[in-house]
């Protein structure tokens, strides 16, 4: 990324956080970003991967899909968790009707997304977008952001996509610039499955070159790059460094990469997750469900053990998001 695009973002991330009164919008309603709790920033409940030219509605049991959802959640919500950002966007298994039958039920707040993934070689991608320009995208989000997904006036609380390896397609440089142009309209930050820290570098000048601040980006699986020069470059220039996908096998590794990121002086800049879930569509009985509770009942306690005082903790599992969600 040119000096120049750097600097500019740099001023972007000092600028202040969202103020308190900012509100981020959940399946049941927009509330406070003071009052998400702590919250789990990268999860699912529903995934569909048949891919966009597949997809078509009735492909699954939404009671099926409820009953095996909802004692994960409650069990989630028990062990201290408030609020889940639901990652899934258009074309995968988005249920928006679902998400907030699950919220009202459980007591949990969860958020859903707007926007078209572009990973997995561009399986999700529908023909629209490919013929769409960027602008045309974009409006398309602004108006879920404003009116609702669909029928259900269900409004999106963040913009997802994702990208391949760098040096990216054509087709996900569109999808990257029409998120960053969605966060212009609305102020949804944006979450993009990133799968490199060269393809994290590209999407921050793309954001620059559409005059969007780099702390509304978030870098998706930032754990799978090995390079933590990268994760330090992106959060310095102001983004949102995501360490998702924690499971028992990986915790050491999570842990190292937060480590680092206190070291350098950008616990700030670091979201965690679990990449979680969830009910596979076109699997016998919804397939095999990973529950939310590893990174309260396990991870937290090694943040414990490796010197993280509570209020650092916190910072991680609820400062850290309510900023990140209010585009801070």
């Amino acid at each position: 990324m040119p000096r120049r695009e750097f600097l500019a973002a740099a001023v972007a991330a000092a600028l202040p956080a969202a103020p308190p009164e900012q509100r981020i919008q959940t399946v049941t309603g927009a509330v406070p970003a003071a009052d998400l709790g702590r919250t789990l920033m990268h999860e699912h409940i529903l995934v569909d991967f048949v891919g966009a030219a597949g997809w078509k509605p009735g492909r699954y049991d939404p009671e099926e899909a409820f009953a095996l959802a909802r004692p994960h959640l409650e069990e989630l919500r028990a062990a201290g968790c408030r609020t889940l950002v639901e990652a899934t966007p258009e074309h995968i298994g988005r249920d928006a009707a679902l998400l907030r039958r699950l919220a009202e039920t459980t007591d949990l707040r969860i958020l859903t997304a707007t926007g078209i993934y572009g990973a997995a070689n561009q399986k999700f991608i529908p023909e629209f977008a490919r013929a769409e320009t960027a602008e045309q995208l974009a409006a398309r989000w602004r108006r879920e952001a404003e009116k609702g997904i669909g029928s259900t006036g269900i409004r999106p609380g963040l913009v997802k996509t994702g990208v391949n390896r760098a040096p990216l397609a054509e087709v996900e440089r569109k999808l990257v610039r029409a998120a960053a142009l969605a966060h212009q309209a609305t102020g949804l930050v944006v979450a993009s499955h990133t799968a490199s820290g060269q393809a994290a570098l590209e999407q921050l000048e793309i954001f620059a070159a559409a005059g969007a601040p780099a702390r509304a980006f978030i870098w998706v699986h930032a754990q799978n790059e090995k390079d933590a020069a990268f994760h330090l470059q992106v959060a310095r220039a102001g983004a949102w460094v995501e360490f998702d996908g924690i499971r028992e096998s990986s915790l050491d590794w999570h842990l190292q990469c937060v480590q680092a990121m206190k070291q350098a002086g950008m616990l700030g800049r670091t979201l965690v997750s679990q990449d979680a879930g969830w009910y596979h569509v076109g699997e016998p009985n919804g397939g095999s469900y990973r529950g939310y509770t590893l990174l309260f009942h396990e991870f937290v306690p090694g943040l414990k053990a490796a010197g993280f005082s509570v209020s650092e903790i916190d910072q991680l599992l609820a400062g850290n998001p309510a900023r990140a969600l209010g585009g801070g």
